[in-house]
């Protein structure tokens, strides 16, 4: 009788319930040779997350069935070494987005949407324009008035608050890869900023994180998208100040309450 070479673990039932590496069994005192293949996959699938170029074309593409204008622009970071060496550059925008933005003389906006590559162009090719058309209905419900879709290469969170502040609006949501983990290479992140200035603090913007189907799906994470815009324009605040509680709606059952701006169509901006 042939002896077998790979030694289950006993928790090998418990990998239908999460991508995580568990129950991966051993070849003496090593991984069994499928376990370190898959191991291998998945680190050059979060290696081309990262270094991939975002084909900006095809997302433009993409986002033109949406009905928004989009802008592409770009961060003070040159190229994508720059960007990884020096995150302070794509903080900010480089000179010339910044005097694109300014000479457009938008009109005022409720929300301000920007799209950023960060580190995961999977993320945002894969998720953007789903995650958007699921959410731009529910903004549309609320009479929340939307600027210019901007499309950000090399861009970090924060450079969200000074595309807000050129746009003149009063929240900005910021899309953006997250950093890719060996079992999610596509990872979407939501950060929300109220009243977007340079200079804002982390501590001063809401984040969702794992957005994608595999993590927290579009409508779930629309869902909470939507309570906590609801908040930031009736407290005038996101950040650590305002909790995330919109699960409490799902746990209690309640309807969910109708948004809180509708009334203020004619507002002074960034108050």
């Amino acid at each position: 009788m042939t002896p077998t070479l790979v030694q289950s673990n006993p928790w090998q039932e418990l990998r239908q319930f999460t991508a995580a590496r568990i129950a991966l069994g051993r070849t003496g005192a090593s991984l069994p040779t499928e376990a370190l293949l898959q191991f291998g996959l998945a680190h050059a699938q979060a290696r081309d997350a990262v270094h991939q170029p975002l084909d900006f074309p095809a997302l433009q593409l993409a986002l033109a069935a949406l009905g928004l204008p989009t802008i592409t622009l770009h961060s003070a970071a040159r190229h994508r070494d720059e960007y990884l060496r020096r995150p302070d550059l794509g903080r900010r925008l480089d000179s010339e987005s910044a005097e694109r933005l300014t000479s457009l003389a938008n009109p005022a906006c409720d929300v301000a949407l920007v799209i950023a590559d960060g580190l995961s162009s999977t993320a945002i090719a894969h998720h953007a324009e789903p995650l958007l058309r699921t959410l731009l209905p529910q903004l549309e419900a609320c009479g929340l008035s939307v600027g210019p879709l901007t499309l950000i290469a090399q861009g970090r969170v924060a450079i969200g608050d000074e595309i807000g502040a050129l746009l003149n609006a009063r929240l900005v949501v910021v899309l953006i890869g997250e950093r890719p983990g060996l079992s999610s290479p596509d990872s979407l992140g939501l950060y929300l900023t109220w009243h977007p200035q340079p200079g804002r603090m982390d501590s001063e913007r809401n984040c969702i994180s794992n957005v994608r189907p595999a993590g927290l799906d579009y409508p779930q994470a629309v869902h909470k998208l939507q309570w906590l815009i609801d908040q930031a324009f009736t407290r005038r605040l996101t950040g650590v100040q305002l909790k995330d509680e919109s699960d409490e709606l799902l746990l209690t059952h309640a309807p969910e309450r109708p948004c809180a701006i509708r009334s203020e169509q004619n507002h002074t901006p960034n108050m």
